[in-house]
């Protein structure tokens, strides 16, 4: 044991070791999953990638009950006992090993008495707790700190590795170290270990499932929408986004009763309204949205310890006559995705670049819905005060840095409807975000009481309050996305050093629909051996600024003309014209 500094507001600081063992030693490659959270440890800052939780601690709980429950975790689940070793010449960890024992060490911050709000205070110990970057060839996943009152513990905040768990596997482990605490025996683990699963996966039958959801992804990625926010004021790949919590018991009810008159369930009911809602926000056709927890719809995967956190990627047409028509093809197209959730995430971004850079587009996880309402209760600090069921209660949170610009997290369903939302604050200011999300409710109240048309003449504004963006005359659909030709323009200019350039949308320019954008570039024949601007140079120089502008596609045609572009630009000589794709130049 060893003394630490003591924060501000604690009496007492100490660390303690911990020591289990009766475990078993396993080890090989890592799963899907795992491979994937790696990928992204490696790239990101910690306090971004890392997660966290916070979690009770009954009355009358002795230290060393708890340190004892705390081992027993990390014997009964190989999750916590498992490294990523990788030698110095290794992009990423590619196998992992089960120790059989070990030891991990518990910080105590001592106090006299907690602060007036103990769960926000945790939750703030426990958000800190993420700053440091864990090592995965030789870190305890769990980074523990046990907030006592004079000795007694009372709140464990941590912060947790997010290539062994993700927010489930941390609501499994709650639940384990709550039982274990009341004296109550668990069950044998029958879940997947991702030991377990890894062989699942590298099984011929697991990768012809990973082929299979790479095909669903590459039809979405070719077909759907680049982006379902381009519109002015998106921009950029990151934004700083303050949160939005609501809870309602209204919205709680609403959802039941429109799941008892459709005789749908809850979640598809509350995922058609969210894509509805979005797709009529965006003036989209089609609402594609990542839904992150769709890995544990399998029983064998429910209570696994284990990171599952891979995106399934939705898209549901939302044209349909009213939303009862349309929540009958979305329990479908949501059991679609999921079933194409699992893949090798280094051949995915291969796909995506692969299939970008063909069609010209860029891929944007910029909506996300993410219902954890189902499984095991995690972000106890969220959670609201036991009786408190407001009707409609809107708060407004702390801001974080996210590479979306809609992500909502739905925590529970009943009594009351509890989600955060982020909205982009450049297209969400303030009181668009709390129409969207009391949008969300007025919504399932109106599907509550009978079926709600659909369609350009629907009366979703005036139900919601939601009013679809207005994009100027100078956006169009091309290839199933909405574009600005004149940002386009700007974008292929600046590009290519300052080349005057013009872009038309025409007939015949090579889109899938025969309709697609032709760049006119212009050009001086004088110079043109010395050019090295070609095709495939503008397409790829245009691919390399394409982060960020979700309202530029990539020409399906560059053609350089003789001097300055201009009206008609397709008279004037042309000197070098090609899809800029590696094909058909001239």
């Amino acid at each position: 044991m060893t003394t630490a500094h003591a924060p501000d507001g604690v009496t007492g600081s100490r660390t303690l070791t911990v020591r289990y063992t009766g475990g078993g030693a396993r080890r090989g490659p890592v799963t899907m999953g795992q491979a994937n959270m790696i990928r992204c440890i490696l790239r990101d800052e910690p306090d971004t990638i890392n997660i966290h939780d916070v979690w009770p601690v009954p009355d009358g709980t002795g230290m060393d009950r708890a340190l004892d429950a705390l081992a027993a975790l990390a014997v009964r689940h190989e999750a916590l006992r498992t490294t990523f070793p990788h030698g110095p010449g290794a992009a990423a960890p590619a196998e992992q090993v089960v120790a059989p024992d070990g030891s991990f060490t518990v910080t105590v911050l001592d106090h006299d008495a907690l602060p007036e709000d103990p769960d926000a205070y945790a939750e703030a110990v426990a958000r800190a707790a993420r700053d440091t970057r864990f090592r995965l060839d030789l870190d305890f996943p769990l980074r523990l700190r046990i907030l006592a009152r004079a000795g007694r513990p009372v709140r464990v905040a941590l912060a947790a590795s997010h290539a062994v768990t993700d927010g489930s596997a941390l609501g499994v482990l709650r639940d384990e170290w709550l039982a274990l605490l009341r004296g109550e025996p668990l069950p044998p683990v029958t879940a997947l270990t991702p030991l377990d699963l890894a062989a699942e996966e590298h099984s011929p039958a697991g990768r012809r499932k990973s082929a299979a959801s790479l095909a669903h992804w590459e039809r979405i990625l070719r077909t759907g929408p680049q982006a379902m926010f381009a519109e002015d004021g998106a921009a950029g790949t990151e934004t700083d986004t303050p949160g939005l919590t609501l809870r309602s018991a209204r919205g709680a009810r609403a959802l039941a009763a429109a799941a008892r008159r459709t005789g749908a369930l809850p979640g598809t009911v509350l995922l058609t309204a969210w894509c509805v809602l979005t797709a009529h926000r965006a003036g989209q056709s089609v609402c594609v949205a990542a839904v992150p927890t769709s890995n544990r719809f399998l029983p064998k995967l429910a209570r696994s310890v284990s990171t599952l956190s891979q995106d399934a990627l939705l898209d549901l047409d939302v044209r349909a006559p009213s939303f009862d028509a349309l929540l009958a093809k979305a329990w479908g197209a949501a059991m679609n995705a999921y079933r194409h959730s699992r893949f090798d995430a280094l051949d995915l971004w291969e796909l995506i670049g692969r299939v970008t850079t063909e069609r010209g587009s860029q891929f944007a996880r910029d909506a996300v819905f993410n219902d954890i309402s189902a499984l095991p209760a995690t972000l106890a600090a969220a959670a609201a005060p036991d009786g408190d069921a407001p009707e409609l209660e809107l708060v407004w949170g702390a801001g974080q840095t996210l590479p979306t610009r809609l992500l909502t997290f739905v925590y529970e369903t009943e009594p009351v409807l509890r989600f955060a939302t982020w909205a982009d604050p450049a297209l969400f200011p303030r009181g668009a975000a709390e129409e969207l999300a009391t949008g969300l409710v007025r919504l399932l109240e109106a599907v509550a009481e009978s079926d709600v048309p659909l369609g350009a003449a629907g009366p979703l504004t005036e139900l919601t309050g939601v009013r679809p963006v207005a994009r100027g005359p100078e956006w169009v659909r091309v290839d199933g996305c909405w574009v600005s030709p004149a940002a386009v323009a700007e974008a292929l200019a600046g590009a290519l050093g300052g080349r005057p350039v013009e872009v038309l949308v025409e007939d015949g320019a090579g889109g899938p629909d025969g309709r697609g954008l032709t760049a006119y570039i212009g050009a001086d024949e004088r110079t043109w051996p010395e050019d090295e601007v070609t095709p495939d140079a503008a397409h790829a120089a245009l691919m390399a600024v394409l982060p960020g502008r979700p309202g530029v596609l990539a020409p399906h045609r560059y053609v350089f003309v003789e001097g300055p572009p201009r009206q008609p630009a397709a008279a004037q000589r042309i000197l070098r014209e090609g899809t800029g794709r590696g094909r058909d130049a001239t």
